[in-house]
């Protein structure tokens, strides 16, 4: 879609590389704020489902289960996701990105609240399913905010600054549970009462501000709302699903490949350092930290750079230099130069992911950017749910001996897994296609199209100002 709002077709012109400073004053102040709502409310996704993974050993020993036990929670909270991405998503597409947001964060909030007071196993179980209801709408919801609000010269940088969220809000729960855990008497259940005052805080701050233009001009541009609306919007639902099944088949298996490269190359990192290489946990720890940091800042570089060499281009060189660097990642054997390759390999992985926002938001139908990349998000994300599951049964069953002692190879399980995923997404992402620079700030929100005009000259009567719907006579 291009500057006069117009869908055109033919080859992506290049466009040369631009100062980042220069980037970074194309915003208004006001498309900074829609942008940093959206980046903290991802941030606080983050920060709340790490909540848990954090704090394993002491819920095991709280709610006298195994950790196994416990690790059911997070399977529960990532197979729900995709249910709240369609309920949240689909909110946000008829009815604005306010409002959803500002609900979806409320629940979230209540339910880390309810987490900390769950009494029995089994209520925790239930209030982190439904956690991950909620937990599924924030990213479709932030990053259709955050970008279509941003100039379309900075939406690559913005993309990868977006996607980071994710890795700052592990590296703030973090850094709260080395540092404050230990020492209040709450113990793990600090970490829940401030991820739900910071995810409420978020919500309060989006009230303070306006809806996205393009629901701002159909509300003030349309007359049709209530039930009408809502056939409106289904009508073009369908519409859209019949044109882009493809599409949308192509990127749930391209968000499958990409939660699997992210779940493989960190969840069991920990483990692999602790179990395999045989550092303390605060090491392990420590070196997962500088992994992240790897990640925030190959996720800015790579969404910098995608605006100029291209979506998949970025993806692509991206996969390749992350293979080259798995020997670096689990051969050595001293500290630094593994974190060393946590670092690289992290910004690699999470450089691929830092385009992710911007790329599903400019393949998805203009209309439905809130509801179509997240439902592929996290329907990827479902399929990838097994990954760490088939990373550690694999690992446990495969042995290295070490100064004496037995340990199960996490390294060799994690070498060949990231290869074989490096180049899977590689080749599909070569067999997609871009829609760079997509003005796609400039559609029509969805029941807001030419069917309201028709709807208007043939089929309506006026009650007391509202419209509706006519049955045809036969």
């Amino acid at each position: 879609m291009n500057e006069a709002g117009e869908t055109v077709y033919g080859k992506l012109p290049r466009t040369k590389v631009e100062n980042p400073i220069t980037t970074f004053m194309r915003p208004t102040m006001m498309n900074y704020v829609y942008f940093f709502v959206g980046w903290m409310a991802w941030t606080m996704d983050g920060y709340d489902f790490h909540t848990v993974s954090l704090s394993i050993s002491r819920l095991a020993k709280y709610y006298n289960h195994e950790r196994e036990a416990i690790s059911i929670s997070i399977t529960l909270t990532l197979l729900f996701r995709s249910v709240g991405a369609a309920i949240f998503g689909i909110a946000g597409d008829l009815y604005g990105r306010k409002w959803p947001m500002v609900v979806n964060l409320l629940i979230i909030a209540a339910l880390q609240l309810a987490t900390a007071y769950c009494d029995t196993f089994e209520e925790f179980l239930g209030v982190r399913a439904l956690f991950g209801i909620g937990m599924g709408g924030i990213w479709g919801l932030a990053a259709s905010m955050g970008l279509e609000n941003m100039p379309v010269e900075a939406r690559g940088l913005f993309s990868g600054i977006l996607q980071q969220g994710y890795a700052l809000g592990y590296l703030i729960a973090a850094g709260l549970n080395m540092g404050v855990v230990p020492n209040s008497k709450h113990s793990f259940k600090i970490l829940f009462y401030i991820g739900a005052a910071l995810t409420a805080a978020v919500a309060v701050a989006r009230l303070f501000f306006g809806e996205s233009k393009q629901f701002v001009e159909a509300k003030k541009n349309s007359e049709i709302k209530g039930t009408v609306k809502i056939k409106l919007f289904l009508a073009d639902a369908k519409k859209i699903m019949k044109e882009y099944w493809k599409r949308t088949l192509y990127a749930i298996l391209l968000m499958g490949l990409f939660n699997y490269m992210s779940h493989t190359s960190q969840d069991m990192y920990p483990t692999y350092m602790h179990e395999t290489k045989g550092f303390t946990q605060p090491m392990a720890s420590k070196a997962t930290m500088i992994a992240k940091t790897g990640a925030i800042v190959g996720g800015t570089f790579c969404g910098y750079y995608s605006q100029f060499f291209g979506r998949r281009a970025t993806i692509i060189v991206a996969c390749g230099l992350g293979a080259c660097l798995i020997p670096l990642w689990v051969l050595p054997n001293s500290w630094g130069t593994l974190t060393m390759g946590a670092f690289l390999v992290q910004f690699m992985v999470q450089g691929a992911w830092g385009v992710v926002p911007i790329h599903l938001n400019e393949l998805a139908p203009p209309q439905f950017r809130s509801s179509f990349p997240g439902i592929c998000y996290q329907l990827g994300n479902m399929i990838s749910a097994p990954a760490a599951q088939i990373l550690s049964t694999v690992s446990e069953n495969l042995f290295i001996e070490k100064d004496g002692k037995v340990m199960p190879d996490y390294g060799t399980t994690q070498a060949i897994m990231m290869s074989i995923i490096f180049t899977l997404l590689l080749v599909w992402t070569a067999c997609g296609n871009e829609q760079r620079g997509s003005h796609f700030e400039l559609a029509k929100a969805a029941g807001a199209g030419d069917d309201e005009k028709q709807v208007m000259e043939d089929g309506e009567k006026m009650e007391g100002g509202s419209v509706e719907l006519v049955e045809e006579k036969k």
